[in-house]
């Protein structure tokens, strides 16, 4: 049984530089492309009684708060459903903000990315840092009690003083969680092309994230996955359960999906999407292997780490003794350390996470 859905809202005004995300800047298309993303829903969705609900983008809050009320009633929601869209700050009103908060949405993620106004126009963002302010106090206002910011460290020109500042920003704004990405300029960007000046370097990028750590938990913000923090009880219920290897729906153009051990893709083409929204572009049954490694690579990323006795009872495997040589170097090294439920990364472990856990993969 799947209770957890994403939804893809592809759609933005413009692109930033550093996005290789799949959105476009075509909102003729949007009523074409709501009919199409319900037509999906209605043929793939088995009214599970979700956990979760979560709008994911491109720029969700490009939709007016009826085509999300519209949305959000196609599924069996409760009171306790966590149903999250992401948001632009900028031209963000109560009104839009209220409307929202009745069409059944209960958790809001500002991408924030900077405090620093010269950095966001640098990077293409349209909203200055009063925007934010001004939409996290909006939201407040409207009845919101569970907001999040994205910042991202190592962008151009960007300084370990200015990500501390930007932290201090956030942390001031009486918000319940905050994910850090650290920039990657992927092919397909602005930036790919046209690199810029004054990039931090990986050890200034490493400094930003310890830095974010030891700021972050001071102020009572649990790290609880590698690139998020929360306030107790305000975990992303969503994001933890693809942490967790669990199955969720994947609905709209680039969506990704994982049910009964199968991951699939929809089309990244808006007009084949809007044509047959209910073919999926890729479909690949994982083999137990594959599922084993998924399990690891994605539990280390939770603070916790792994769960050695769920793993060895799930995957029928004595997980000690068939990595015992990564785990012993890397409990050696001081980049891995043991739990009451098995093994997790330290926080110089987290920044070479990647390098140890290719080391799992057969």
């Amino acid at each position: 049984m799947v209770k957890y859905v994403y939804i893809h809202i592809p759609f933005c005004l413009s692109k930033c530089h550093y996005c290789s995300f799949i959105s476009f800047p075509e909102l003729k298309f949007k009523q074409d492309y709501l009919c199409a993303l319900k037509q999906e829903i209605q043929n793939s969705y088995k009214n599970e009684q979700l956990n979760t609900l979560y709008f994911g983008g491109g720029t969700p809050s490009l939709l007016n708060s009826k085509e999300f009320e519209d949305i959000v009633k196609l599924f069996n929601t409760t009171s306790n459903t966590e149903i999250t869209t992401e948001l632009n700050p900028e031209k963000i009103s109560y009104n839009y903000l209220a409307g929202l908060k009745t069409a059944g949405i209960n958790r809001l993620s500002f991408g924030c990315q900077t405090f620093n106004n010269r950095i966001l126009k640098k990077i293409g963002r349209r909203h200055n840092s009063n925007d934010i302010k001004n939409a996290v106090l909006l939201a407040k206002n409207a009845g919101f009690a569970n907001i999040s910011l994205d910042l991202i460290y190592g962008l151009p020109e960007q300084t370990v003083k200015m990500f501390e500042e930007d932290l201090k920003h956030a942390v001031s704004l009486g918000i319940q969680h905050i994910s850090l990405y650290g920039l990657k300029i992927e092919k397909g960007c602005f930036f790919y092309k046209n690199p810029p000046d004054s990039l931090p370097d990986e050890d200034v990028q490493a400094d930003m994230y310890l830095k974010a750590i030891e700021i972050l938990t001071k102020n009572d913000f649990q790290h609880y996955e590698i690139s998020n923090f929360a306030k107790n009880g305000f975990e992303s219920g969503h994001n933890l359960n693809y942490w967790n290897n669990n199955s969720y729906y994947g609905f709209g153009v680039a969506a990704h999906g994982y049910e009964n051990g199968i991951r699939y893709s929809n089309t990244s083409d808006l007009q084949e999407y809007i044509n047959n929204p209910c073919l999926h572009k890729t479909s690949h049954k994982l083999t137990q292997q594959e599922q084993l490694e998924e399990e690891i690579f994605l539990g280390f990323r939770k603070i916790t780490g792994i769960d050695v006795e769920k793993i060895n009872k799930k995957f029928n495997i004595d997980f000690p003794k068939k990595y015992a040589a990564i785990v012993n170097k890397y409990l050696s090294y001081k980049y891995l350390k043991e739990t009451n439920t098995g093994f997790a990364l330290t926080d110089r472990g987290i920044l070479v996470s990647n390098i140890i856990l290719s080391e799992f993969l057969e």
